[in-house]
């Protein structure tokens, strides 16, 4: 971490989903980083993991990394919800920086414990909220920034799927120590877009339903939030909407802009794609202009209304810059555990909500 140019190393905990399609590739993406270590005890996962990085050492468990933290910079936990604290809480009592995927927690205070913990100890602790990278995020971003669309007086955000069937393991597990659920999953990530964009949250209404036959945690759920700033969110993630809606509908005093579609870059991780390639060099998180989100007042966009906006870039590489730059630098890391707290504070007051059928003031939620 002297800024030698000698590449960070990096610990890679978790080698499902998260870590094989999203961490790994943008850690391995990233300059100043390398892959040194995955920690898995599936044979499976490991020989995939060795066929892409054929470097890449193996440990079956968080304690050998405590055993040579002095030859680590940096553990990244892409394991199951419920580790996420004691994996970070051990890390970080190893004198070892931090990213956790979200969700860092599974209480506001929680996450705020980790928050000091890292601050005692004078250690990097960041949280891995890639969606604030995609492209329309950014591109609304962009948008709010240069007042495109007078004062946003609401905002429409939706992450919804057609999955009429479960497919079982922890994320849809009802019990509690899991963390499981579409509240803590795709809600961290639309909860957290409202919050960077619009500020804090003042008041929380949400309704939560398990809709689908052998499903145990929530599958279809709708958060409202207040904000301080006046703006009202209304945030939507599902996994039974035969219909999908709009990715983003956002209404402001002037205009409104209505974007569908994913960001391409999760796709292209899945499909083996890579950033900082020569084949994705100059087109990563590019999308064709048939996707592009409209920008209007007074006509529906599926009627031709309103005019086509160029949608930035997505730029998942973008986290792990940052990261190794706070790492080297001392600079704010890209995403801060308060951050995360805040949205999480969010999370719970939404869980109470739709438990008990109020509105939640944030700051009362307990």
């Amino acid at each position: 971490m002297t800024g030698t140019g000698t590449p960070q190393r990096v610990a890679l905990v978790g080698y499902g989903l998260a870590g094989s399609v999203f961490h790994a590739p943008l850690i391995s993406a990233t300059e100043d980083l390398v892959l040194d270590t995955v920690v898995t005890s599936n044979p499976e996962r490991q020989a995939q993991a060795r066929a892409e990085f054929p470097d890449v050492r193996f440990a079956v468990s968080p304690d050998e990394l405590w055993e040579r933290a002095d030859k680590l910079d940096l553990v990244v936990i892409a394991s199951p919800n419920k580790t996420h604290v004691p994996i970070a809480t051990a890390a970080l009592k190893a004198g070892l920086p931090v990213v956790v995927d979200k969700p860092i927690a599974g209480t506001a205070a929680e996450a705020r414990a980790l928050a000091a913990l890292a601050e005692e100890r004078g250690l990097l602790l960041s949280v891995f909220q890639n969606r604030r990278w995609d492209n329309d995020f950014l591109t609304l971003a962009r948008l709010v920034a240069g007042g495109e669309l007078g004062d946003v007086q609401r905002f429409e955000s939706r992450f919804e799927r057609w999955r009429p069937q479960t497919k079982g393991g922890w994320r849809e597990s009802g019990v509690p120590e899991e963390i499981g659920g579409l509240l803590f999953d795709l809600g961290s990530h639309v909860v957290d877009q409202a919050l960077v964009l619009f500020g804090p949250a003042a008041l929380v209404y949400a309704e939560s339903d398990v809709r689908r036959p052998g499903a145990a945690a929530d599958d279809d759920t709708f958060i409202a939030i207040t904000h301080t700033s006046g703006v009202r969110s209304h945030l939507y993630v599902s996994a039974t909407t035969a219909q999908l809606g709009p990715r983003f509908r956002v209404l402001g005093s002037e205009a409104g802009y209505v974007k569908y579609g994913l960001d391409p870059q999760e796709a292209d991780l899945r499909d083996g794609r890579r950033p900082n390639t020569p084949e994705s060099a100059g087109n990563w998180g590019v999308e064709p202009e048939s996707l592009w989100g409209r920008i209007g007042a007074g006509e529906s966009p599926a009627t031709g209304g309103g005019h086509p906006v160029e949608s930035t870039p997505g730029d998942y590489p973008a986290f792990y810059a940052g990261v190794a730059r706070a790492l080297r630098d001392g600079t704010p890391p890209p995403v801060t555990a308060h951050e995360a707290a805040a949205a999480l504070d969010v999370l719970e007051a939404a869980r109470r909500s739709a438990r008990e059928g109020v509105a939640v003031t944030i700051g009362a939620s307990s």
